[in-house]
């Protein structure tokens, strides 16, 4: 076993071989099992005993959850680091200490020293599995007073469960990856329940009566104290105006939430309790949470940008919407802030992403869509997403593989006053994005 996390004799990697090397993990690749992860953490010196964790998991909202957790924390001065997935333009997104990006000289010392490890060892993790054995790794070297861990995919299984954290948040439930998790949201809610430990205490939504029952059922088995949206704490918003009742009968009036969108009255609402089951340990003030609240930043989830084009501005929102429960909240929203503006969509999603019913809700808000392709080895086709339309539908879609030239005739096709939507897909934002603000770094 090594006695610590880097060797001297380690060859040293560039920033590009240590990107490339990643990327020849199989990006795409799917192992759910966590004995891979534990023989490697044990070779790395147990990093995760090192440090405390707030571990989410869900369907939908990990990702605002977490930016809302590291957001207050570090406003409240708290040494803390944040590891999402996926990311939208650069890696590096993975992995962020008070909302800045691991340094690449960073990030390409720690892909070097496992890159070594496997080889030495002969364990050949996936990409996730290895990119949570780098933000454990790293996180633990940086000595952060709290670290949060967003699962990838489910719980049980998902190469970040080998950890014992302070607290387990679980975000909404529904259906998505039913390949993996199940086809029922009895089934999926129990995958999720998975990073449910032994007297660990539970911050839940519970919104979705399948769901409410399993996670209960976990806790009331392993002695977790369990805490429930609607019933230990309250919220309700309008207008990005969050009224918070928490766990014990404080009020927080007129908070401003940066993040757009109705659902995140219930995110944010998971973080502030989350915050008050941790305050002996992480004592937050109502200002800090204030402050926080106003500018947490979570690029590509209801984001809304605005782009000169030949001298003249063009409206976006990018959502990365990617399942079901994704579009509806995309849908709520557009009823509740665009009702009446003409929206020009452009779409594109996985090839293992079935949500016909909800994309057709959405499809009746545009006026036009164009159908495209982020990259070609998971995403649909735009010709079969064409296919797959109602006759509708079809009259006003058109296909554009290249999403530069779909975001291009969006904009020709748009006017000033028109709102153009890009969704379906996060890698499909994440290069919309890209084109749109290449020059713009993205953090937490």
């Amino acid at each position: 076993m090594s006695t610590g996390l880097f060797q001297d004799n380690i060859p040293a990697m560039s920033y590009q071989e240590a990107c490339s090397y990643l990327d020849s993990l199989q990006f795409f690749r799917i192992k759910l099992g966590l004995d891979t992860m534990r023989l490697l953490l044990q070779e790395l010196g147990a990093p995760q005993q090192h440090l405390r964790i707030i571990h989410i998991a869900g369907t939908n909202g990990k990702g605002s959850v977490g930016a809302t957790l590291a957001t207050v924390l570090a406003q409240a001065g708290y040494r803390t680091g944040f590891y999402s997935s996926p990311h939208l333009v650069d890696v590096r997104e993975r992995f962020t200490i008070g909302g800045a990006l691991i340094p690449k000289e960073e990030f390409s010392a720690q892909m070097g020293m496992l890159h070594h490890l496997f080889e030495r060892t002969g364990l050949h993790p996936t990409y996730f599995e290895c990119t949570t054995l780098l933000a454990l790794s790293w996180f633990s070297a940086k000595k952060l007073d709290v670290a949060i861990l967003e699962t990838g995919l489910g719980g049980r299984l998902d190469a970040t469960n080998v950890v014992k954290p302070m607290i387990s948040v679980i975000t909404d439930i529904s259906r998505d990856h039913e390949q993996y998790l199940g086809s029922d949201i009895a089934s999926i809610a129990t995958e999720k329940a998975g990073i449910i430990k032994s007297g660990v205490p539970v911050v839940f939504s519970g919104r979705n009566e399948g769901s409410a029952a399993v996670i209960a059922s976990f806790c009331e088995r392993l002695g977790s104290k369990l805490y429930l949206f609607g019933r230990d704490f309250f919220a309700e918003g309008r207008d990005k105006l969050l009224n918070y009742t928490g766990i014990h009968g404080q009020r927080q009036r007129d908070l401003s939430l940066a993040l757009a969108g109705n659902h995140q009255v219930v995110n944010a609402s998971l973080a502030l309790a989350a915050l008050e089951i941790l305050a002996s340990s992480f004592p937050v003030s109502s200002g800090d949470i204030r402050t926080a609240l106003a500018k947490v930043r979570w690029p590509g989830r209801m984001e809304y940008l605005q782009v000169t084009c030949q001298h003249s501005t063009r409206h976006f929102l990018l959502e990365g919407a990617h399942n079901e429960a994704g579009i509806q909240a995309l849908c709520t929203t557009l009823a509740a802030r665009e009702a009446g503006r003409r929206i020009i969509l452009v779409w594109g999603n996985m090839t293992d992403k079935h949500m016909h019913s909800a994309r057709s809700q959405l499809f009746t808000w545009a006026e036009a869509i164009i159908l495209t392709q982020a990259e070609n080895k998971r995403s649909a086709s735009p010709q079969d997403l064409w296919d797959s339309l109602e006759i509708t539908e079809q009259q006003k879609a058109r296909c554009i593989v290249s999403v530069e030239e779909a975001l291009q005739a969006a904009m020709e096709q748009a006017r000033e006053q028109d709102l153009i939507c890009v969704a379906g897909s996060l890698y499909l934002v994440g290069r919309a994005r890209n084109v749109l603000v290449p020059e713009a770094e993205i953090g937490a």
